[in-house]
């Protein structure tokens, strides 16, 4: 064997990052969870050292490089409908429904009924930052749940199946399965975000239920038992639970065209469907679709945000590994200054995000004791969605130039997180429609602006009276200019922000972030962070070295 033939000995490249407790390995996490109970921290560290391994990365992989396939027939030509996954997406479905994330919110008892949201945030944040195509199902059949609080009799059939701890993929009527999820079909193609323009049609058949006749242009994930679609009654736009199969066992009408091939998310099938006068069951009032779905929505954009903070935080733990390990110019990058304050600049976004989506799960868990609280999360829920997904692809792009080359190519996880991140803010609602519900909130009532200054004005200490005054100023502009309601929304979001993190955070990671997001707005890249602050000491209190 010539030299020439002899494996290379490859030095100053970083080792994989796996095998991390996802828990433990973030002090800011920790510090969002603080004062859960004890059993509850317990099972969270459990699941992180389940997440965080490297078998639970590589399940990320392969459920993303074979995506699924759709079968329409089967070998004789009897119309089938199956959409086959790698099993990789199935391994994860099973752990993910195992921890309770498709149904935690709703069963939980004892000291962690008052966390619950918080909890089950905690499981999807971490989740997330290894595989989020999955995390679909788990996101609405969760989100279900309230919706189908309007149809009691519903409710009472699929509850005890959707709050099981077990994933069951089988492609048979849910009584026979012991767990089910739930998907949803609301947008069409000449309507997107406008649910008011679908055309799908709903006909009473009087026999309790109806007879659904149209399409679907998204339907997401085909193999859930039961879709909640929206379709057209004679009184108005109605909501319906659309079982895949009959009671009798019978396929329902309901028919895939194609998957959609899409950016990212693509573990996670989305399909193009069409309706043949499948069978539909109400759900909430006829004519009153979309308040029967407006509590669902809310929580799908509560996990929006939630997700988007989980692959922040992935990209940049890449990021800071990386520059520990490697060397450049003669030293590491981690002692370079410029790298440094990049990635303390980064770090500041992350940890605001994470703060921002706990702090509005905290909402939701006090909601029901305290108007404030519920207030404050009828307002904040468009503007956390609205900022966090906004901002999750250019720190993502940010944390791959941190990687050079190693991070433009398939090999590195980055890839895929940079096409993975723009779903959240498109999905459940682009940008627009975000600030659109934040003006409506407003135009109801003074009262959720309020709450949200209020819950906001004792962290911000004596940068309160003024910031509050801007957002109020801000607010009236938006009022009579809706053009403006983008500007509004993200003030909002940066000041609550900012006082999530000095709730619960060193008083000077909130004043780094106030004064470079909030007090200079030329800012439009990463790095700006000067002197005066402690960049080394960010990373290492944000992404201690494991």
């Amino acid at each position: 064997m010539s030299a020439a033939d002899d494996t290379h000995e490859v030095f100053n490249q970083s080792p994989p990052f796996a095998g991390v407790n996802l828990f433990h390995s973030d002090p800011g996490l920790g510090a969002l969870v603080e004062g859960l109970p004890r059993a509850v921290i317990e099972r969270l560290a459990g699941l992180g050292e389940a997440v965080g391994s490297r078998e639970s990365f590589e399940l990320g992989r392969l459920a993303n490089v074979s995506p699924p396939v759709l079968r329409t027939h089967d070998p004789t030509g009897v119309r089938i409908d199956v959409v086959e996954f790698n099993p990789a997406y199935h391994a994860l479905m099973r752990r993910s429904v195992a921890a309770g994330l498709h149904a935690s919110v709703w069963d939980a008892t004892g000291p962690e009924a008052s966390v619950r949201t918080v909890a089950r945030a905690a499981g999807l944040y971490m989740t997330a930052q290894v595989e989020c195509g999955h995390i679909c199902p788990m996101t609405m059949t969760s989100a279900s749940v309230a919706a189908l609080a309007h149809a009691p009799d519903l409710a009472s059939v699929w509850l005890p199946k959707i709050r099981t701890r077990h994933y069951d993929s089988s492609n048979r009527r849910f009584p026979e399965k012991k767990g089910v999820t739930i998907g949803m079909g609301m947008t069409e193609k000449q309507g997107g975000s406008d649910v008011a323009a679908n055309i799908t049609r709903a006909e009473d058949a009087r026999d309790g239920t109806f007879r659904i006749t149209g399409h679907k242009w998204f339907l997401s994930a085909p193999m859930s038992d039961a879709f909640l679609v929206l379709a057209q009654a004679r009184e108005g736009l109605t909501c319906f639970l659309v079982p895949r199969f009959l009671p009798d066992g019978k396929r329902n009408g309901v028919r895939y065209m194609r998957l959609k091939d899409k950016l990212g998310n693509r573990s996670n099938a989305t399909a193009e469907a069409e309706f043949d006068r499948a069978t539909g069951f109400l759900v909430g009032e006829i004519g009153r679709g979309v308040p029967a779905i407006l509590d669902m929505v809310t929580l799908t954009r509560l996990d929006c945000a939630i997700a988007s903070a989980g692959l922040m935080r992935v990209a940049l733990a890449e990021a800071v590994h990386h520059v520990r390990h490697r060397k450049a110019f003669g030293e590491a990058l981690f002692e370079q200054p410029l790298m440094t304050r990049v990635l303390a600049d980064m770090a500041l976004d992350a940890l605001a995000a994470a703060a921002l989506t706990f702090r509005l799960a905290e909402s939701y868990d006090r909601a029901a004791d305290d108007p404030a609280e519920a207030a404050f999360a009828r307002l904040m829920t468009p503007a956390v969605k609205y900022w966090v997904s906004k901002i999750a692809p250019a720190l993502v792009a940010e944390a791959m130039e941190c990687l050079g080359g190693n991070g433009y190519v398939e090999e590195s996880r980055l890839p895929r997180i940079y096409r993975e991140v723009p779903v959240n803010a498109i999905w459940e609602g682009a940008g627009n429609i975000m600030a659109l519900d934040v003006m409506r909130v407003l135009r109801r009532s003074s009262e959720p602006l309020e709450s949200v200054l209020a819950s906001i004005e004792d962290s911000l200490g004596s940068a309160a009276k003024s910031t509050l005054n801007i957002i109020r100023a801000a607010a009236a502009v938006a009022l009579a200019d809706e053009g403006s309601a983008r500007i509004l929304t993200e003030q909002l979001a940066l000041t609550v922000a900012a006082a999530a993190l000095r709730r619960r955070f060193p008083s000077v990671i909130a004043d780094a972030f106030f004064e470079t997001r909030m007090s200079k707005p030329w800012r439009t890249t990463y790095g700006m962070l000067d002197s005066r602050f402690d960049s080394r000491a960010f990373i290492n209190f944000v992404f201690p070295a494991v």
